[in-house]
């Protein structure tokens, strides 16, 4: 990927409207998630049939707006509990690749103390 690797990824449960573009993204990073969109994340958007995602990302200098469409099938998504779920690397992949990226089984990030 061209994100960076220790940017949090938000992934943005609820359908949007795919019309929108990077300002009508940014108002939405902004107003209903309270976070800054020129804050290096990256921001997850789906729509409503589940076969495509925006991804929102700042790089210092500009956004970059990329969309991906499944041409058979759908994106395995979580139910809509919340507004937003927090995404780690892998759990990135796995929804890409079309799979249920809610499962567990990732390992959790472990801080290593000391070293033999």
């Amino acid at each position: 990927m061209i994100f960076g690797t220790h940017q949090a990824i938000w992934f943005y449960q609820w359908p949007i409207d795919f019309r929108r573009q990077i300002d009508g993204l940014s108002v939405l990073v902004a107003d209903k998630l309270a976070l800054d969109p020129l804050s290096g994340q990256l921001f997850i958007f789906r729509n409503r049939q589940a076969n495509k995602l925006k991804f929102l990302w700042w790089d210092n200098n500009g956004f970059w707006l990329c969309y991906k469409r499944i041409e058979k099938g759908r994106f395995k998504l979580p139910s809509q509990e919340d507004t937003t779920l927090s995404l780690c690397k892998d759990q990135l992949n796995v929804l890409l690749a079309g799979l249920d990226f809610t499962q567990k089984g990732y390992f959790d990030a472990v801080t290593a103390k000391h070293f033999y």
